[in-house]
C-alpha cells in the first residue's frame, strides 16, 4: 500500500447526522469568519476559499442516510458564517443589508461551495447506488 493511501486512511473519518453536518458547516464557517475578521480585516475573498474545503468535508463526513441535507445546509452556513464579517454600519437594518449586499456580490464562492459539495453527494450516492446493485446481483446468482 502507499504511503498517500496510508496518511489519507489514518485521517478522521466521522460520519455526521444531517443535522450534525448543518451544524458542523455553521459553526466551523462562524469560527473561519470570527478568525478572517481578526487576521484578514473581514476579507470575502479569504472567507470564500476557505468556504471551499468546508463544504467538500461537510459532503463527505455527512451519512450515507443524510447525503441529502450537506447540500442545503452548505448555503445556511455560508450566511450565517457571514455575520461577523458582513459591513454593519447602521444598526439592525445595516448589519442586514450588509449581509444581503455580501450574499449578492460573492454569490459565486457559495455557488462554488455548493457545487463541490452537490457533486461528492452525487459521487458517493452513485457509489452507493452501484454497490447496492451489485450485492443484489451477487444474492440472485
Amino acid at each position: 500500500m502507499s504511503p498517500l493511501v496510508q496518511a489519507v486512511r489514518r485521517f478522521p473519518n466521522p460520519r455526521l447526522t444531517g443535522l450534525g453536518s448543518g451544524l458542523f458547516c455553521a459553526a466551523s464557517m462562524f469560527a473561519l469568519a470570527c478568525l478572517d475578521a481578526l487576521l484578514f480585516g473581514s476579507s470575502l475573498v479569504v472567507y470564500g476559499v476557505l468556504f471551499l474545503p468546508v463544504c467538500a468535508l461537510t459532503a463527505v463526513w455527512v451519512r450515507r442516510a443524510d447525503l441529502v441535507t450537506a447540500v442545503v445546509a452548505v448555503p445556511i452556513a455560508f450566511a450565517v458564517g457571514l455575520l461577523p464579517i458582513a459591513d454593519s454600519s447602521g444598526g439592525f437594518f445595516g448589519r442586514v443589508m450588509g449581509l444581503v449586499t455580501a450574499l449578492a456580490l460573492h454569490a459565486g464562492w457559495l455557488y462554488g461551495g455548493t457545487l463541490v459539495a452537490g457533486l461528492i453527494v452525487t459521487v458517493r450516492k452513485v457509489r452507493m447506488m452501484s454497490r447496492r446493485a451489485a450485492q443484489r446481483r451477487r444474492t440472485a446468482a
